[in-house]
This record gives C-alpha cells, structure tokens and sequence, in this order.
C-alpha cells in the first residue's frame, strides 16, 4: 500500500490529536519562532519610546471577553512598556462589558511595576454615550467621567490634578475590538483635538484603519495577535501573543501539510482507478 493511500485511511482522531498537540505544547513551552517586525508596529513602539519620561497617557481599554485573547497581550506589554518609561496611565472604557477585564489586567500590570493607584495611574471606569463621551472629554474630562471605576471622586486623584481635556494627554493609545473605537476616535477626536493616536485592534478591524494609518491620523497600529507578537519582539518579551504565535503557526503549517497529502491521496487513488 503507498503512503498516500495509507494517509486517505488515516483514522481522523489521529489529525484532531496532532493539531491539539501542536497548540498546546507552544503554549506550554514556548518555541520562539522567529518574527520580523512590520512597519505599523515599529511606529507603535517608536511612538510610545518617544514620549518624555512622566507624561500623562490615555488608554481607552474598549475590548470584551470574545475580544481579549487579541486585545489583553497588547494591553499588557503597552501598559509594561508606558510604566517602564515612567509615563502616568489614565484608563477610560467605552466599550460595555469591558471594564471589568480592564481593570484586572491594569491592576495586575501595576502592580507588577510597584505603581500607586491615583498617583501613577487611574481607571475612570466605563462611561456610556460612545461618540459623544468622545467629545465631551474634549471639553473637560473631570466632568465627563465625575466618579472613578472605585467610586472615588476623579477631581480628587492626584494625576487628574490640572488635567483638563486631550490638550493635557501626551498620546491616546486605543485598544478596540469594534465600535466604539478607534475609528470613531479618529473620526471625532483627532481632527478635532490634534491628539496623537496609536491603535491595537483585533486582526479583523486592522485593514479598516489602514488609510488612517498612511494619512498620519494613526501613528502606529498593531493588528491582531501577530502584531501584538511582534511588539513583543521588539520589546524583548516572550509573551502570550509570541507563545500564541507559536501554536498557531505550527498549527496552519500541520493543516496546510494535510490539505497537501489530502489532494496527493485522491489523485493517487484516481489514478490507480483509471483503465
């Protein structure tokens, strides 16, 4: 019997357990595949490198549970990467059902970096209104968002001393899994307020953002998980997007082999079949 015709009668259980396989084990233990970098994510990161130690940043965390396994490793390695330059974190959602994870990961991020909540960093929680939050931080953020996302009174906080509308943040950082989000921050706060915007997204919106991204609206852009693996790379950081890379490159490289066998099988077999 020929291999290929050996691999047509291949119990199917075996190719469900070899692609389990292939996902967990680079989980488990990563294989750090090589990644290179692209030109949106290097401007990503040469964006927030740029910015002078101390300054004020807005992070606006509008992503849910279906949309974290993108949106947490980007999360996670900018607020690293903000910390490690010293720049204070103001965390806002717009996105429903966000805040919670939000505030887990932002806390669990600070803390790692020995940040004082008021002082370093704040979450002002989520606000709804989409757009029209938007615009009203451009007139005062103080009164958009009154009560932080621990019921404390924002004005009172420390790093909101003196801070007044997007004139007083340093950099916008939205990372947003649809509407509302990045687009809609461009659309209606960019042009309005000039605040410079960089942007991670799920792999899906990226292509969206592309013109805003070449008309300079968007100073950086990371896309999906890959972009987040290669942030990660140029932060010299294996994190959860890297080891996600991991098994799903393995993973596409083990289906697109099967697809490959597969054809080979059923040309062999019509060929034997032929008078």
């Amino acid at each position: 019997m020929s291999m290929a015709a050996r691999f047509a009668g291949l119990d199917r259980r075996w190719i469900f357990l070899t692609t389990g396989l292939l996902v967990l084990v680079p989980l488990l233990w990563p294989i750090n595949l090589p990644i290179d970098p692209s030109p949106p994510v290097r401007s990503y990161h040469d964006a927030i490198e740029a910015l002078p130690p101390g300054s004020l940043v807005l992070v606006s965390c509008d992503f849910d549970p279906a949309s974290r396994p993108e949106l947490e490793p980007m999360a996670r390695t900018t607020l690293q990467h903000l910390f490690r330059k010293k720049c204070k974190v103001v965390a806002v959602c717009l996105f429903q059902g966000g805040a919670r994870f939000a505030d887990a990961i932002i806390e669990d991020v600070a803390r790692s970096r020995r940040r004082v909540y008021g002082v370093d960093y704040a979450n002002l929680g989520y606000k709804a209104g989409n757009e029209a939050v938007m615009v009203l931080m451009g007139q005062s953020v103080v009164n958009t968002f009154q009560l932080d996302h621990r019921g404390r009174d924002v004005a009172g906080l420390p790093i909101m001393q003196g801070v007044r509308d997007y004139s007083s943040f340093a950099l916008l950082v939205s990372l947003a899994a649809g509407y509302p989000g990045t687009k809609e921050y461009v659309q209606q706060v960019q042009g309005r307020f000039h605040i410079p915007i960089v942007a991670g997204v799920t792999a899906v919106t990226a292509p969206q953002l592309y013109p805003y991204l070449q008309s300079g609206q968007l100073k950086g852009l990371l896309g999906g998980m890959a972009g987040a693996a290669e942030y990660e790379d140029l932060r010299y950081e294996r994190g959860m997007a890297s080891r996600g890379m991991d098994a799903q490159s393995l993973a596409h490289l083990f289906i697109g082999l099967c697809i490959v066998l597969g054809n080979v099988a059923y040309w062999e077999k019509r060929r034997r079949a032929a008078p």
